[in-house]
């Protein structure tokens, strides 16, 4: 028993020394390199003053050292809308787009959820390229900005929204009808009339519907489909009927020896049903 326990204290002592030998603080004690915890109103003001400095990459890091400090306080949600704000400033878009949804997801219910999302869709929308590259952004501002409009309808920043909203589609549809357009050059008509349609059921309230209605017409009209041709051309004769595009779709008719008339069955003329009521006319 007594060898036993030599036997045990030996080989605890012969631990003890391996582990003293990776020890990192050497010959001293071991100690924290972490500081306490600033106050958060100490925080929060130095926070706000930033943002009146327009540092706002500063104070995004400091509102955002607020909310870590303190989580799940008043001061952890007001930090968080203010860290979006100088994110969204800053031009740190993803960073916004992050925060942004963060804080509607933990507080949907309170007051500045709607600017909150509001700052998402922004932040997509800022970012909108040219119609000749891929419209994924578009399509996420118009997302955000559709969530904002159906969720707070009442908020203030819905008007702004609205009008956002409707350059995103009026973005999406111009870029179905540049691929539209390539396919018709390349006499890939099957092709552009899918491009069109996609205007014609998805944006019809955008500036690109005439000519859509126009380029399905000449297309049709190309694979010989006539009757869907003219369905084309007296819709377009019946919304628009001032059109410059409803005159050239009646000389490409008349020029194959037909007039426009409408087949109430056609997909057209489905997705026009109550078009002009839609819009208020």
């Amino acid at each position: 028993m007594a060898l036993a326990l030599a036997l045990s204290l030996s080989a605890c002592e012969t631990f003890s020394s391996a582990v003293s030998s990776f020890n990192p603080f050497g010959d001293k004690k071991a100690s924290s390199d972490l500081q306490n915890d600033e106050p958060a109103d100490v925080l929060f003001n130095d926070g706000l003053a930033r943002l009146q400095n327009k540092n706002f990459d500063g104070a995004a890091r400091k509102f955002a050292e607020l909310d870590k400090q303190y989580p799940y306080t008043t001061w952890s949600k007001r930090s968080l809308l203010l860290q979006t704000y100088a994110q969204y400033e800053s031009r740190n878009y993803e960073d916004a787009i992050a925060s942004g949804r963060r804080y509607v997801q933990l507080y949907p219910a309170d007051k500045d959820a709607a600017y909150a999302q509001y700052l998402v869709g922004m932040s997509y929308f800022n970012r909108i390229p040219d119609v000749t590259r891929d419209q994924e952004r578009s399509e996420r501002a118009l997302l955000a900005m559709d969530e904002l409009i159906n969720k707070w309808p009442q908020s203030e920043y819905v008007p702004d929204a609205r009008l956002r909203v409707a350059t995103a589609r009026d973005q999406l549809a111009a870029k179905e009808m540049e691929v539209g357009r390539f396919y018709l050059d390349r006499r890939n008509y099957t092709g552009a009339v899918n491009r069109f349609r996609v205007v014609l059921v998805n944006y019809q309230t955008t500036r690109h519907t005439e000519e859509a209605l126009h380029r399905t017409a000449e297309a049709y009209m190309a694979l010989g489909i006539v009757p869907e041709a003219q369905t084309a051309a007296a819709v377009l004769g019946h919304n628009f009927p001032d059109s410059p595009w409803y005159k050239d779709s009646y000389a490409l008719l008349a020029g194959g020896g037909v007039t426009p008339s409408e087949n109430q069955e056609s997909w057209i003329s489905r997705a026009f049903r109550g078009f002009r009521r839609g819009i208020g006319i």
